[in-house]
């Protein structure tokens, strides 16, 4: 199963977990895009360089069908792409909610569209939930994974009014913005 290849690219897991589906499996933590070099001679790695932060994966059997998440840069999308590129088919949905740009758009990918939305602080999941017009009770009673699931199905009818940009350009557009952390100190 697809899910099961991308587990050594977990980190941080809140869970991986099959959904009601037949076949279909979540995941929630954050995604590996570039490794950390090899720090010993047993071959153990340092952290990562660079994750997808607060990721939302849904599979069935071999196919991609959501990948949502938040990257610090634009510049580490190729990254992506090398990592999950090959699975995103027609049908796949990917919303990557990108810190170091200034206004949303889209990006086809193999037939997929790839949203990309501006933002430098706040939670994916909620920001997600907000676009989608979820609140808490519409989850009410359902497992992990069968919320992503509801996620997944509200996404394939909502439509995104961002205009289309080929990702050169867009990788020419970037500001300088980091991600805002708001919290104890």
């Amino acid at each position: 199963m697809l899910m099961d290849r991308y587990e050594p690219l977990f980190f941080n897991a809140n869970f991986k977990e099959a959904a009601s589906t037949a076949g279909w499996v979540a995941y929630r933590g954050e995604l590996v895009l570039k490794e950390g070099e090899i720090a010993d001679a047993q071959g153990r790695r340092k952290p990562p360089v660079e994750v997808l932060k607060q990721a939302i994966l849904l599979t069935a059997g071999e196919e991609l069908k959501l990948l949502v998440g938040s990257i610090d840069e634009l510049q580490f999308f190729p990254a992506l792409m090398d990592k999950y590129g090959a699975e995103i088919k027609p049908g796949s949905l990917l919303v990557l909610y990108t810190v170091n740009i200034d206004n949303p758009f889209i990006y086809t990918v193999n037939g997929a569209p790839v949203v990309f939305v501006p933002m430098v602080q706040g939670m994916v999941w909620t920001e997600l939930c907000e676009v989608l017009g979820l609140e808490k009770g519409d989850f009410k009673g359902m497992s992990a994974a069968d919320k992503v699931v509801k996620v997944f199905e509200e996404l394939k009818s909502h439509v995104f009014k961002y205009p289309e940009v080929a990702i050169e350009e867009a990788l020419g557009k970037t500001n300088a913005n980091k991600r805002e952390n708001h919290g104890a100190i």
